[in-house]
């Protein structure tokens, strides 16, 4: 039976959909940092994955931007921390945070128009601007 996270009330992603490498991480690391491969490389398929909705998947396309390959794969990397295990965790968590964002649906915008008092109050607005800049001009030169 394969393992599943739970990640938002609409999306359970298996563990099998996540893919790990661990690469060596730039930054600090002391005398480890040439020899322990800690940072984490985590790729999940977005375009072929069974656990996303339709409309959480475009919305997740949206949010990757460039972390998003030309086939669909997005990969997350962590090398923020010194172990593995914690770089795993970062990796995991950041991926879990943009699904989660991928998962709420934004409020349809209402089309609103103008007060008729802010309307008046642009118009004076404009109207005593435009006096200050007339003003500026007329100089009488004797």
């Amino acid at each position: 039976m394969a393992r599943g996270v739970r990640v938002s009330a609409r999306v359970l992603l298996q563990e099998s959909e996540l893919q790990e490498t661990f690469v060596r991480a730039p930054g600090p690391g002391g005398q480890n940092v040439n020899k322990v491969a800690s940072a984490v490389q985590l790729r999940f398929d977005v375009a072929g994955s069974p656990s996303l909705p339709e409309d959480v998947r475009e919305r997740l396309r949206r949010l990757a931007g460039r972390r998003l390959t030309g086939a669909g794969v997005l990969v997350i990397e962590a090398h923020r921390y010194r172990t593995q295990m914690r770089n795993r965790d970062d990796a995991r968590e950041r991926l879990f945070e943009l699904i989660r964002q991928a998962s709420v649906a934004p409020k349809p915008r209402k089309a609103t128009r103008p007060s008729a008092a802010s309307r008046e109050r642009r118009l004076r607005e404009k109207r005593v601007r435009a006096q200050v800049k007339r003003a500026r001009g007329a100089r009488d030169v004797e």
